[in-house]
């Protein structure tokens, strides 16, 4: 069968220092044509084995406005750590929860798929 391998990256801007990029890499092996009958219809579709990489990163300064010298860049630190802590916190928190529901959408929307 096939071997097809697909890269998705999805990228949401936050704040001008934050964004969430969701990473999506689908190794899909021995793919191979097949049919299957839904409601009495015969149709055509693929079976084979899928692997999905799913990766959710908070993503903070991601203009490197931060990175130019290195007095900015020990500045960033501070900042992280001791400035903007909780607000950080809070968008992974929030990127986690959106990270795990869209991963069981996918899996329910696979599940469903590969059923009919």
């Amino acid at each position: 069968g096939k071997e097809i391998k697909i890269k998705w990256t999805a990228k949401k801007k936050i704040s001008d220092y934050f964004r969430n990029v969701i990473e999506l890499k689908w190794h899909i092996l021995g793919m191979v044509d097949a049919e299957v009958e839904i409601e009495g219809q015969k149709q055509k579709t693929n079976k084979g084995e899928v692997k999905i990489d799913f990766k959710a990163t908070l993503e903070r300064d991601y203009e490197k406005r931060w990175e130019d010298k290195p007095v900015w860049k020990f500045l960033r630190g501070i900042y992280d750590k001791y400035i903007i802590r909780t607000t950080m916190e809070q968008y992974e928190s929030n990127l986690v929860n959106k990270a795990s529901s869209y991963f069981e959408q996918i899996k329910a929307f696979l599940n469903l798929s590969g059923r009919q």
